[in-house]
């Protein structure tokens, strides 16, 4: 499976990228020479599409099925860049980094995939996994009690819960309560560059 290797900070460094929006909480010491260059429209439109992949952990081929989810939505409701965030955001993987219940959104995903994860009683182990609304999240019974999830709670306490979201931390489960509005998703990303991207 295709992997992104490129060290985080580094990768932050050269989106212009704040860490802490992946969950990291470090700066990088390092300046980023090419920071007060000119970029072009195409280069800021790259560098938004970029963003978005690297904070969620999609590739390129994954990215481009959910933009053309997105637009397919646009047909009956929506703007196909809020569209975008939106089916990102529902993501199995980014619900539990959202809940608390990981540190950074590839240790959720980790999680995820050890199968320590049920949807409504279901267990599931696909971090790509669309969450809908009403859809009940919860870690299983077994991996409750493990040191892991202590760990993971200390760190992610003071993390605050979008509000399309409910956390029980002291169940470890969670309630997706509605779909998230952009105005909800904090992600620092200029989604019209990613449509003006996609529509040439």
């Amino acid at each position: 499976m295709a992997r992104d290797r490129v060290p985080v900070l580094k990768r932050c460094r050269s989106l212009n990228l704040d860490p802490i929006y992946l969950g990291i909480d470090k700066k990088s010491k390092k300046q980023n020479l090419k920071a007060n260059r000119k970029m072009s429209e195409y280069g800021l439109q790259m560098r938004e599409k970029q963003k978005a992949k690297f904070i969620y952990g999609v590739l390129e081929k994954q990215f481009r099925g959910y933009y053309a989810q997105a637009e397919k939505i646009a047909k009956k409701e929506g703007i196909p860049g809020e569209n975008l965030l939106m089916l990102l955001e529902m993501r199995l993987d980014n619900v539990m980094f959202r809940l608390g219940y990981g540190r950074t959104r590839k240790e959720a995903r980790q999680i995820v995939r050890h199968k320590h994860v049920t949807v409504n009683g279901k267990a599931v182990d696909i971090p790509s996994y669309q969450v809908k609304v009403g859809d009940v999240i919860e870690v299983k019974e077994k991996y409750k009690s493990i040191q892991r999830y202590k760990d993971v709670l200390a760190v992610t306490d003071g993390r605050l819960v979008p509000e399309w979201l409910s956390a029980n931390h002291d169940a470890l489960s969670g309630t997706v309560l509605a779909k998230p509005t952009r105005a909800q998703i904090d992600v620092p990303v200029e989604e019209t560059f990613i449509v003006e991207l996609y529509s040439k």
